[in-house]
């Protein structure tokens, strides 16, 4: 069941049936695919590649993305411009960047990704999601979107790389451009976990490539783990949000106990330990 083309599809009936007349009809039709054009790139926000045995692939919508928006995101206020100014620049058709957006697990860098897609679908903003095993299809990829009328953004998670790997040279290729230049319309934006910058191991010249592409995003944007102090404001914001009536003393106290035994403090714990005082309370 896709929420969103299901949606747009029942309001687009709604408009038709209430149609004074053909030419307001008409009006209604090309309106709507003015709007959002046709096809899946009209309707859907999101896609996944799925890969085929003859070595092709298609694109298929997510129809489950999460709904979540910026402001769902509670703190990281720079990070979070830093995103929305250069995706906004993007969608414009101004000049734009690559993102890599970098930090520790749990604070919110793919939550971000999927909210500024969500915040811009409405200006033809589309997302591609791509796994590291299927970087060897990206300029394959390209090519079946760079003429489109849409804004695609290629989101990559956790992108890290192994010494045995060699995946990352695909990227490195799109990003530092070949014989054939990124198109307008595509932007790379990826999230990563970890940051291999230790002095010792810059003898390999492996690992000198793969610091070389990290520099190739024109924005990186940290992520760090909260402080206890904002941890505990994520907490009561987000549990305000949710309706919760429990006092900020006693969220903070309870809330304590929880990131003491789920994995520490993160944005992420915060959600969980709200999630479970709402089932709980």
């Amino acid at each position: 069941y896709n929420h969103n083309v299901s949606e747009k599809v029942r309001a687009l009936s709604k408009k038709l049936e209430a149609a004074k007349d053909e030419q307001e009809f008409f009006d209604v039709v090309t309106g709507f695919y003015k709007a959002y054009g046709v096809g899946m790139f009209g309707l859907n926000k999101a896609f996944r590649i799925e890969e085929h045995l003859d070595g092709g692939f298609s694109f298929m919508p997510i129809n489950n993305m999460d709904a979540v928006m910026l402001d769902d995101l509670i703190g990281y206020e720079i990070q979070k411009k830093k995103l929305t100014d250069n995706t906004e620049a993007f969608v414009q058709g101004k000049k734009a960047n690559n993102v890599l957006l970098f930090g520790d697990s749990g604070t919110g860098k793919s939550t971000s990704i999927k909210a500024i897609v969500n915040q811009y679908y409405d200006d033809g903003l589309r997302m591609i999601e791509i796994y590291k095993h299927q970087f060897k299809y990206l300029s394959k990829i390209i090519a079946a979107i760079k003429n489109r009328n849409y804004r695609f953004i290629i989101y990559m998670d956790d992108l890290s790389f192994e010494e045995h790997e060699i995946e990352y040279k695909f990227l490195k290729a799109v990003i530092e451009g070949g014989v054939e230049t990124k198109p307008d319309n595509i932007l790379i934006y990826a999230t990563s976990n970890s940051q291999d910058n230790s002095n010792d191991k810059h003898h390999s010249d492996t690992v000198e490539e793969k610091l070389s592409l990290v520099n190739r995003f024109g924005v990186t944007i940290s992520y760090s783990k909260p402080s206890q102090k904002e941890f505990f404001n994520i907490v009561t914001e987000l549990a305000r949000k949710s309706g919760c009536t429990l006092s900020d003393e006693e969220l903070c106290r309870e809330a304590n106990k929880w990131e003491l035994s789920h994995g520490g403090i993160s944005g992420r714990t915060a959600t969980q330990f709200v999630n479970y005082i709402m089932a709980n309370n």
